[in-house]
């Protein structure tokens, strides 16, 4: 793994003007098929796809003060925050800069609804320009006063999720390429904390050698605190504490990592913690976890539909059921994306269908802890669907102690 530890990179190792366009073009195509006139895009992960822009994107999560109108032909209109126009300089895919309009009443105040109006009109005025007669407006996410006057103006605002998840899908060489680098820095991240897990550790100051590594190599951040020990792995999604983890202890973690050039990295390990001998109880549920995800390693293929796949992937014994992780399988790119696959005993509540296609990347999940049980194991592995089968983006060994 030592080769691992020096991870370094810069732009010039990804063609980022191919990338750029390569995801503008996926976005267009998806329009196209759908006879849309054009996108709002305000999600700043699928405005950065869509246009290779970015400007304080976790902040504009929960700020609609950023936002890119794309036609299904013609030139990108980016809106950005106040005084930021010089950030896209250079950026091909980006036609013109204006200021946006925020629609939030934090920004607005009274004059939110003027506001509104105003916006709704400049985008009423693109549409007309490059989309003529045709009414249909995508819009991934938008204010409810955005949506309401866009609908006094006569525009048929569509969900826009569908064609940005679908373009967002299937990945080029560019994209694979800069998933890699993510994919190395993660594991850089990892090796860290497998060299500082120690008894007396706690699971925030663990947690942290992740997201140093991330941002020393250029990454953005972590979406979430998947990270927990001993009683509290069990059940899943209890946030990263500031418990203090013991010899003997399992500690399992999920990166979640938006790493160097916006790409995620999400695959799952379990440490143990300490010189001891794990018990049998550590030791089987470990290898129940190996054995789901290596078997449905083996079993993903292009062609496959999701129903298929579902009902073909390794049957999760019932002392698991209740506690097993919402997937099977997931998309993964820019973050965790479509599809969701899931279990096929939930497939006609929560599943939907489509086809596994060549170029998809896809993490598969395995998370295995009994309903009241003392300890439970996460693991994930993240791979990229080539015509043969799958690449393994990760090559982080498993737990030896736990396998044998």
């Amino acid at each position: 793994m030592g080769k691992l530890q020096s991870i370094r990179h810069d732009k010039t190792q990804i063609d980022l003007v191919r990338m750029r366009q390569y995801r503008l073009g996926r976005v267009r195509e998806q329009l196209k098929k759908l006879g849309y006139g054009g996108i709002v895009i305000f999600d700043p992960v699928n405005l950065r796809y869509a246009t290779g822009s970015r400007n304080m994107q976790v902040f504009m999560l929960r700020n609609p003060a950023r936002y890119v109108f794309i036609p299904t032909e013609g030139p990108v209109t980016l809106f950005d925050f106040p005084n930021c126009e010089h950030l896209s300089e250079g950026i091909e895919t980006i036609d013109q800069v204006r200021p946006a309009i925020t629609l939030s009443y934090v920004a607005s105040g009274e004059n939110l609804y003027d506001n509104a109006k105003q916006w709704a009109k400049e985008i009423e005025d693109l549409m007309k320009q490059h989309a003529g007669d045709n009414k249909k407006l995508a819009v991934d996410y938008i204010p409810s006063v955005g949506a309401i006057e866009l609908a006094k103006l006569g525009i048929e605002v569509k969900d826009g999720q569908e064609p940005i998840e679908h373009a967002r899908s299937i990945k080029n060489k560019q994209e694979l390429e800069a998933m890699k680098i993510s994919v190395r820095t993660a594991e850089e991240g990892m090796i860290r904390m497998q060299e500082a897990l120690k008894p007396g550790i706690t699971e925030n100051e663990l947690w942290s050698y992740l997201h140093q590594t991330n941002i020393a190599q250029g990454g953005d951040y972590v979406e979430t605190r998947l990270l927990s020990s001993g009683h509290r792995t069990n059940p899943w999604f209890q946030e990263c504490s500031d418990k203090v983890i013991n010899e003997g202890e399992l500690v399992a973690f999920d990166t979640d990592m938006n790493g160097p050039f916006g790409y995620f990295t999400d695959i799952s390990r379990t440490f143990y913690c300490g010189d001891s001998e794990p018990s049998d109880e550590q030791k089987r549920l470990y290898q129940v976890a190996y054995e789901q995800i290596q078997y449905n390693i083996d079993l993903l293929k292009p062609g496959m539909t999701f129903r298929e796949y579902a009902e073909k992937s390794w049957q999760i014994p019932d002392e698991f059921f209740p506690n097993r992780y919402f997937t099977v399988a997931h998309g993964t790119g820019l973050s965790g994306e479509y599809p969701y696959i899931v279990y096929p005993q939930d497939f006609e509540e929560k599943g939907y269908d489509g086809v596994i296609e060549e170029n998809m990347v896809l993490s598969v999940e395995s998370y295995i802890g009994s309903p009241g049980g003392k300890e439970g194991v996460k693991l994930e592995e993240q791979l990229h669907v080539t015509k043969d089968g799958v690449e393994n983006f990760s090559d982080f060994p498993f737990e030896h102690r736990l396998l044998k």
